[in-house]
């Protein structure tokens, strides 16, 4: 197994009605102590209506996270394209690229809830053909070309970008999918990466896993794209750790309901329904035993990440966490650390070595405890012979 990279996916999914601000606030420590704690990449949404997911500019929370971080890399999970004008967006990313001596990704999506593209007169619809479109000129700008196209929204007349990525040749870029093909097409068109977001949150996206990517290499192939790289495939899961399950399951009391509640009965989002249980057990049960994600120890965590590596048919690059508020704030720190401490190296390769040492050391300790007790007694004689000789 090649070494996985973790990160999270913060829509994020705070409850209406408390602090905005607080919550901004925590959102940007906790990406903070995911750098502390060696997460490789943080992915934050873009949203503009339903109260719960808060974050409208993904790049200016990136912008703020980069000061407060060192080595953690942010990416835009996602910027919903079909709202923006492409210019700008691949221009804003640039800049950000720079500001951030390139810790920059550029996630790409239609927008995930009806009601923001609603409110800019465009349908579900629209947002997906867009999607394909403005890709199509991001994908050329970034690559120095000069684009002149009209778009249902826009007219780009003569439009270059006038820096260049601070990466060589560019940043990151990937692509949202959940169950549908129309990710992986487009990523294996444009040689991007691939944002399966729907892999753990629905027993169709689980099933899709092995072919999406298999979409993603016949694309890649039709255009003649070079051959993809997992490296460059993220999935993103469910998961609350805690020392004991027990502990884990009166954890997520906290806030399990709301999470369930917004995507049953708020978000206009039917490809992220998440099941009808209506008691607390029930929601840790669905979660569970539909395999969908994992609420319990780091022996859960680590079945969960190898169910997926198996499912994807030839592993990938990236288990993104999903961010959410189900514990408290303390708790949800608490679970990121003990998967960093204890999940992390049984996927990076840094378990077995020192798991190979300990049974080294246990295998030889009669013997070496042998030839320490002969040392001791080596030395008390001598040191007793000294003392008879001086007399």
């Amino acid at each position: 197994m090649t070494r996985l990279r973790f990160g999270t996916f913060l829509a994020p999914f705070h409850v209406p009605g408390q602090n905005p601000t607080l919550a901004l606030q925590r959102d940007l420590d906790f990406v903070t102590h995911l750098d502390r704690l060696g997460y490789d990449e943080a992915w934050i949404g873009e949203h503009h209506s339903a109260g719960s997911e808060i974050i409208a500019s993904p790049e200016i929370f990136i912008a703020a996270a980069a000061e407060r971080t060192r080595n953690i890399k942010l990416g835009t999970g996602v910027t919903s394209i079909a709202y923006h004008n492409p210019l700008w967006v691949a221009d804003r990313m640039v800049m950000l690229d720079h500001l951030t001596r390139g810790r920059t990704m550029l996630g790409v999506g239609p927008g995930s809830l009806p009601t923001d593209s609603a409110m800019i007169g465009l349908n579900p619809t629209d947002t997906r053909e867009l999607l394909d479109v403005n890709l199509d000129i991001i994908m050329r700008l970034l690559a120095g070309e000069s684009v002149t196209q009209q778009t249902k929204t826009h007219n780009l007349i003569d439009a270059q970008l006038q820096l260049r990525p601070y990466t060589d040749p560019r940043f990151d870029v990937a692509v949202a999918a959940v169950a549908s093909p129309t990710g992986p097409r487009l990523a294996g068109r444009y040689g991007t990466g691939l944002l399966s977001i729907g892999a753990t949150l629905t027993q169709d996206g689980f099933d899709a896993l092995a072919h999406h990517w298999g979409v993603v290499e016949e694309r890649a192939a039709h255009f003649g794209q070079p051959t993809p790289d997992r490296s460059g495939w993220r999935l993103v899961g469910l998961m609350h750790i805690a020392e004991t399950k027990e502990q884990a399951y009166r954890d997520v009391e906290f806030g399990i309901v709301p999470w369930f509640n917004y995507f049953q009965k708020v978000a206009a989002f039917p490809q992220m329904d998440v099941g009808d249980s209506t008691d607390i057990k029930g929601m840790i049960d669905f979660i569970n035993e539909a395999g969908i994600g994992a609420i319990g120890t780091v022996e859960d965590a680590r079945a969960q990440v190898q169910r997926l590596w198996d499912q994807s048919n030839g592993g990938f690059g990236c288990m993104l966490l999903l961010g959410h508020d189900w514990a408290n704030p303390e708790a949800t720190r608490r679970s990121y650390e003990l998967i960093a401490q204890q999940v992390f190296p049984h996927f990076q390769g840094q378990a077995e070595s020192t798991l190979a040492a300990k049974k080294r050391a246990l295998d030889t300790r009669e013997e070496h405890a042998a030839t320490q007790l002969a040392a001791v007694d080596h030395m008390t004689a001598k040191y007793e012979k000294e003392l008879a000789e001086k007399g």
